[in-house]
Formats: C-alpha cells, structure tokens, sequence
C-alpha cells in the first residue's frame, strides 16, 4: 500500500463514527468470485474488517448458479466445508445455510455472528414460507383471515433486517432478503470484489453514516 493510501485509509477509519456504525451487514457476492478466491482471503479480511468496526452479525450470501444441479450441489460442499474453516480465527459464531436447512443455529457465547448464505435465494426463502403457510391452513392450523405481516415474518429462515446491504462488483438488486432488506441501505461497488479493498469498505462505513435513514417513512 502507497503511502497516500495509507494517509486516506487511516483518514477514513479516523472519521467513523463508533456509535453510528452498522450493527447488521449482508455482503453479496457471486460463486465466481469466491471461487477465484482459492484461500479465501478477501473473505476473511471482509469479516475481519466487519469485526473491527464493531458489527454484531455479518451475512455473507453467494449466489450460486442452477446450471448443473450436481456441480451446484459439489459446489455448495466444498464452501460449506472450506469456509468455516478459513474464517473461524474471526469468529467462533459461524454458521452456513443452504436450501436444506429449516432454521439457523444459535450460537452460545460471545462474538459476532457470522452466517455464510450458499444460494438460499429470496425468492426461494419466501416460495418455501409460502408453501409452510399453504400446509398450515390445509390442516386447519392457521386461519386465511390470520396471515398479516407478522405470520409471514415468523416463517423466514433469516429473523433479522440489516442495516446495510452490501453488492460487489453489480449494480443491480440482489436476490437476498427481499423482505428483510426493504428499509435497509444499500451500497454498490464501484469495484470488483476481488478487488475491494479496506479503503473501499471504509467508504461504505462512510457513506452509511451519513446517509439519513427513514425506514420506510
């Protein structure tokens, strides 16, 4: 690193405000990236970057193509396997979640959560808490008349809504949380991830803090 980039990195985290940094991120990002990043690497130094500013819970979605449903599936393997491996000197917390799962472990004990998203997309979380809603009316468990927003919400996999919704290297809207994220802010890159550096993750702090948030308002 120059040293006027060094100057302006540390000029940046010098202007954040502690108080007023996000507490819930989401970063997506796309297999070929990750891929292209044999040891992880940028991953990690996201998470740790996250974990510095003094985030609570991170979410890392990547999306995975339906091309070949067999090399999706080897694909989802080996990140499932590798990930947790490569970023557990950030966070004890780390959790992956593919289409299989039914819920989110909850960890025990101090850290920032860090959940890693292996192509569980918005349009499939909500396509499959629609069909759990569909059942429970069928067997007489849940009233039409009873579904609102709350009864929708409680039967996401992902409870929570971020702050801020980071997309690498696009400029179009992700497919994750497409509930969850309608108040949250949203931050593209003008950068490949590859390529996204601390500087650059600092200006999203930045930009984020001095964003006016309305929720909806």
């Amino acid at each position: 690193m120059g040293l006027i980039s060094a100057l302006y990195e540390w000029k940046l985290k010098d202007a954040i405000k502690k108080q007023d940094v996000p507490k819930y991120i989401v970063l997506a990002i796309a297999e070929s990236d990750v891929l292209a990043d044999n040891n992880y690497d940028k991953l990690n130094s996201f998470a740790a970057w996250c974990k510095e500013i003094g985030a609570n819970a991170v979410t890392i979605y990547i999306s995975i193509i339906e091309v070949d449903a067999e090399l999706s599936k080897k694909i989802c393997s080996k990140l499932s396997a590798e990930i947790p491996f490569a970023l557990c000197g950030i966070t004890p917390n780390i959790n992956v979640i593919t289409r299989g799962d039914k819920g989110i472990k909850k960890h025990a004990g101090e850290g920032m959560a860090l959940d890693i998203s292996l192509g569980y997309s918005g349009k499939y979380e909500l396509t499959r808490s629609i069909k759990e809603i569909m059942a429970q009316v069928e067997n007489g468990k849940l009233n039409p008349e009873d579904i609102n927003e709350e009864v929708i919400e409680s039967y996401l996999l992902f409870k929570s809504e971020p702050d801020i919704v980071i997309r690498a290297g696009g400029k179009r809207l992700t497919d994750f949380l497409i509930w969850q994220s309608v108040y949250s802010e949203l931050y593209f890159t003008d950068v490949n991830w590859l390529d996204f550096r601390k500087v650059d993750f600092l200006r999203v702090i930045r930009d984020f803090q001095k964003r006016q948030r309305r929720f909806g308002r």
